[in-house]
């Protein structure tokens, strides 16, 4: 027996165990549960404009303002994307009042210029645009607003007597800006501004600067939301789907691992351990990437580990097919995984193109399920071809199993 090589084997399977146990606890908090395993909302609202063609600016515009609300709802990682021309997608998982957060991501924008006295002088449809610039010469950011036609005279009358109180060294010389009935910025008027243009100042940095005039355009969005499509899952319906999500994973690995090791014995047993490196290599990359799992998700899970299994499947029937012909176990492993390399590559490779596919086109949980299936995909690939094969390469060179049939031939 190779003493060398069963210590760097026993130094290998205790490294795995421990990486797996201190990065369990990282990697489950570091991943976020969709709204069917945990609750929440699902909204698709259709962007409406009566007399012009729905823009991608509109869109992204539409996009910046619900951000906005759903961060007022204090959860985290939702999803909010355009959808084809004018639709818009809202999934907001684990909040506790759904109407509430449906309320909030339907009603219509409202943004409010007030008065020190609390009267709205303008509102969002006076305003024709805003933008954040740099001052060429303090190097300052500014906020440039353009105002309508008929923003403009309502906005030069407002700053013509705005100004008289400047000039008493009255305070109330402000116009508060606001949306949603957030306030956004609160600037002081120093002169009329009949031009139907302004400039906000401020000790703010460009990117401040840009968030403030994202929001003004969102706020002067022309377009009205309809809801085309609410959803809502309860907290309780949600941890119901979890721990069944979480049996049905359980019990099919429970079955597998049983299968591999009854069946192909040694090897089962080192394809059930990389099994474990798989489970690392694909939580942590889902954690990497702040993925959200939803049922979708976790069916993508699942179908990868069945493609893991797969590839040690081919492998050692190559690898009884070899032992049978007389050959040693060192030998047979080597032409094992080499005759079934190319098998597994080319399924692996299909299946892969078809969730980056799945991905492009989809939306929601499809791109869900096409994330979890192509990062199985290249764990399965790796456990598969590499690990599994490093491991048994050091099994057999520690003679610690000597008898073929041990290894299913």
């Amino acid at each position: 027996m190779n003493s060398g090589k069963l210590m760097k084997l026993a130094f290998v399977i205790v490294l795995v165990l421990v990486v797996g146990v201190l990065l369990y606890n990282p990697i489950m908090n570091a991943v976020n549960l969709g709204l069917d395993l945990q609750g929440g909302v699902h909204v698709v609202l259709k962007a409406v404009k009566e007399k012009t063609a729905i823009t991608d600016e509109d869109m992204q515009q539409l996009k910046t303002v619900m951000r906005e609300r759903v961060d007022e709802l204090g959860v985290s990682e939702p999803v909010i994307q355009v959808s084809g021309n004018d639709r818009l997608i809202v999934e907001v998982a684990g909040v506790e009042d759904p109407e509430q957060a449906v309320d909030l991501i339907g009603k219509t924008a409202m943004l409010q210029f007030k008065t020190s006295d609390g009267k709205t002088v303008l509102t969002g449809k006076d305003l024709k645009d805003a933008k954040a610039v740099i001052n060429n010469s303090n190097g300052q950011a500014e906020i440039q607003l353009q105002f309508n036609s008929e923003g403009a005279k309502k906005f030069g009358d407002v700053t013509s007597r705005l100004v008289q109180n400047y000039q008493n060294n009255d305070p109330r010389r402000a116009i508060a800006i606001y949306l949603d009935e957030d306030l956004l910025t609160n600037p002081n008027v120093n002169e009329a501004i009949p031009s139907g243009t302004a400039v906000i100042t401020g000790n703010r940095n460009f990117e401040e600067a840009s968030n403030i005039a994202a929001l003004l355009r969102g706020g002067a969005l022309p377009v009205n939301v309809e809801i085309m499509e609410k959803r809502t899952v309860g907290p309780t319906l949600g941890a119901n789907s979890l721990n069944r999500s979480v049996n049905a994973i359980l019990y099919s690995l429970i079955a597998i691992v049983l299968f591999i090791i009854l069946y192909y014995r040694v090897p089962g047993l080192v394809a059930a351990f990389s099994l474990l490196v798989y489970a690392i290599i694909v939580m942590g990359g889902l954690a990497s990437i702040n993925a959200v799992l939803t049922l979708p998700g976790i069916a993508g899970l699942l179908l990868s580990i069945a493609f893991a299994v797969d590839a040690n499947i081919i492998i050692y029937e190559r690898l009884k097919e070899e032992l049978k012909n007389g050959k040693t176990i060192r030998a047979a492993i080597e032409a094992g995984f080499g005759r079934a390399f190319w098998t597994i590559f080319d399924a692996n490779t299909t299946t892969l193109l078809a969730a980056a596919v799945l991905f492009y086109y989809g939306t929601g949980p499809i791109r869900g399920f096409a994330v979890t299936l192509g990062i199985g995909i290249l764990a399965s690939m790796f456990t598969a071809i590499t690990f599994t094969r490093f491991l048994l390469r050091l099994l057999a060179d520690t003679r610690l199993v000597k008898n073929t049939k041990m290894y299913g031939a």
